[in-house]
């Protein structure tokens, strides 16, 4: 049954009056009472009625862009190849597609709450960009607005982010797992046998599936993990370089040091410099996603190239209804080692 105005006016104990001044944003209304409103659409899923042109058809010409942090380069890149495909012919009004990026921050909640605002303004697409956070119950929230939206006609799209079971939204992952088991490979098989490890934050599935990777490429090689190799922290350049610290700090002998990504390998570079220790002389150092500093980096960087322009392009050709792939298709995209001059033979 379809809910209406008057419906969250009752739950929410306010006129509809009252409801429809929040949702329209055009009057003054007490916060506690916004809040009860707010509250009350979300919890029985009240769909905003759009604008008339929005209503003649199942979706507007919104496409909604999910992201991290648009200031990382990770996001960036991915963010503008998708736009880039939006902004061609597809839409009623001139042919386009107005495309918003969402910066979530990394905030479950002000995901979701982006979910149901492009919900209720029935957006053509949506795409989910970068890892999730490992919480069952967001996860379920997550797929619950993802069925909501796509039985509304929406189309939802994942890039780089893992699969949402029965949700109809197509999935194109990154291959973390081979990627972090192929870059330690590397420093493997050029005889480094004692590996610091900086993870990113504790609670993202790339982090622990990058960190899956490490760990099969060292019990392939028969090497024991020392509990004191592993630091968790955020993906930035200052998280890499206290974490560098701590791990000379616990461990002096440490000859190579994988990074959660290229921001947090350039602190761990930062760190090691002024460590007075020499790369790759002293210590190797080796990142993931091959951002486009990286190879500018010295020395230039070690890491795993993942395709991220490529995947933004597939994502929004797949969001405009170009690529037509099966509802629910899950596509791995693969990373490629990129050799270069922070990663060399263990001398110390």
């Amino acid at each position: 049954m379809t809910v209406t105005l008057a419906d969250v006016a009752a739950r929410a104990q306010v006129s509809p009056a009252t409801v429809s001044r929040v949702l329209n944003g055009n009057y003054p209304v007490a916060a506690s009472t916004r809040e009860r409103v707010l509250r009350a659409v979300d919890e029985l899923d009240y769909v905003l009625n759009g604008p008339a042109s929005a209503l003649a058809a199942a979706t507007s010409d919104l496409v909604g862009i999910l992201v991290n942090d648009i200031a990382d380069p990770f996001f960036g890149i991915m963010a503008s190849a998708i736009q880039a495909e939006i902004g061609g012919p597809g839409g009623r009004a001139g042919g386009e597609r107005l495309a918003v990026v969402c910066n979530t921050g990394g905030s479950p909640e002000r995901e979701l709450t982006y979910l149901t605002l492009l919900q209720r303004q029935r957006a053509a697409a949506v795409v989910l960009t970068g890892g999730a956070v490992e919480d069952q119950p967001h996860a379920a929230a997550v797929a619950a607005k993802l069925r909501k939206l796509t039985e509304a006609g929406t189309r939802v799209v994942l890039c780089g982010r893992p699969p949402a079971p029965d949700t109809r939204a197509v999935a194109l992952t990154f291959d973390n797992r081979g990627g972090g088991r192929q870059l330690t490979e590397h420093l493997i098989g050029l005889g480094h046998r004692r590996l610091g490890y900086i993870a990113g934050p504790e609670e993202r599935t790339t982090t622990r599936h990058r960190l899956e990777g490490h760990r099969a490429a060292l019990a392939a090689a028969g090497i024991e993990e020392d509990p004191r190799w592993t630091v968790h922290g955020r993906y930035d350049r200052r998280s890499g370089y206290e974490a560098t610290l701590e791990l000379l700090r616990r461990d002096p002998s440490l000859t190579a040091v994988v990074a959660a990504n290229d921001s947090v390998a350039l602190g761990a570079c930062a760190a090691l410099r002024e460590s007075g220790l020499r790369i790759p002389e002293d210590v190797s150092v080796a990142g993931f996603d091959d951002l486009p500093f990286s190879i500018d980096a010295v020395p230039s960087l070690t890491t795993v190239r993942l395709p991220l322009a490529e995947a933004g392009a597939r994502a929004g050709r797949i969001a405009m209804g170009r690529e037509e792939p099966p509802p629910g298709e899950i596509a791995t995209v693969r990373g490629e080692l990129m050799v270069r001059g922070s990663s060399g033979v263990p001398r110390r």
